[in-house]
């Protein structure tokens, strides 16, 4: 009997079951404790993942094919100088001279591809419209066609607008110009809502060599300690709510929402 009156013999011959069973449970709490650490610890381009660890948002940081910078560079010029490129969404005529069979007007999915007929699927966006005719003809020419000429004509262009989404007021798609800048386009979305981090907005852009994305702290661009970075059409803006942790996981699955949730604002 113990001090209260109730018998020790249950206990005792349940004793090493209890201290084994506290045992694995303490193990246990041990392990998880240790992979959190490591997982939230990820740094720099270490773009693995086990157990659900991704590596942080942090400039260096890669995986599958996006890439955070610290600063968005201008995008790439076009062959006549200019900046405008094929986009998602943009609605493009596809003519292959004296093979009417194979003309088509299709439109860039929100991968970025179209689909012709006998080539199958194509990366448009980021593209001239000369540096996709070059493409499309290779690709008819090396099984199908001697030395075949291709014309590209942007019949819908949706690469001068922005994609704004996330913590905004007014999230949607917005036409951009050439002077547009982050804190102009944040304020044609209504700025960032009250659930939103003025200092967590991140900025996607497409290169020919794959997808770049930077943070920018509107707060101090309002207050003139950092510039107000450029944007360019075809840009994806998110604005992140306060709080929330940001990884690359985070930021690819947030761009795939934007560019199918937002709508054009006319």
């Amino acid at each position: 009997m113990d001090a209260g009156g109730r018998s020790l013999t249950g206990i005792r011959k349940r004793g090493p079951a209890f201290i084994l069973h506290g045992l694995v449970i303490a193990l246990l709490t041990v392990g998880t404790s240790a992979c959190v650490s490591s997982g939230e610890n990820l740094v720099g381009n270490q773009s693995q993942t086990t157990s659900g660890m991704q590596a942080a948002a942090v400039p260096g940081a890669s995986a599958g094919g996006l890439r955070v910078v610290r600063e968005l560079p201008p995008p790439v010029a076009g062959e006549d100088g200019t900046v405008q490129q094929i986009a998602r969404n943009d609605v493009l005529e596809i003519d292959v001279f004296q093979v009417d069979q194979l003309d088509r007007t299709v439109q860039v999915d929100s991968s970025g591809y179209i689909s012709l007929p006998l080539i199958g699927r194509i990366e448009a966006a980021g593209n001239s419209q000369a540096g996709l005719e070059r493409k499309i003809a290779d690709a008819y020419g090396k099984r199908y066609l001697q030395s075949p000429q291709v014309s590209v004509f942007v019949k819908e262009s949706a690469g001068q607008r922005a994609v704004v989404n996330g913590q905004v007021n007014k999230a949607g798609i917005y036409p951009v110009t050439a002077d547009s800048t982050l804190l102009g386009v944040i304020s044609q979305a209504g700025g960032v809502n009250k659930v939103g981090d003025a200092s967590r907005i991140y900025v996607y852009r497409d290169y020919p060599n794959g997808k770049l994305v930077a943070p920018y702290n509107l707060k101090q661009i309002q207050a003139a300690k950092k510039k107000d970075p450029p944007i360019s059409g075809g840009d994806v803006i998110v604005v992140f709510a306060s709080g929330s942790r940001v990884a690359l996981q985070n930021l690819a699955e947030v761009l795939g929402v934007a560019r199918t949730a937002a709508f054009v604002v006319p």
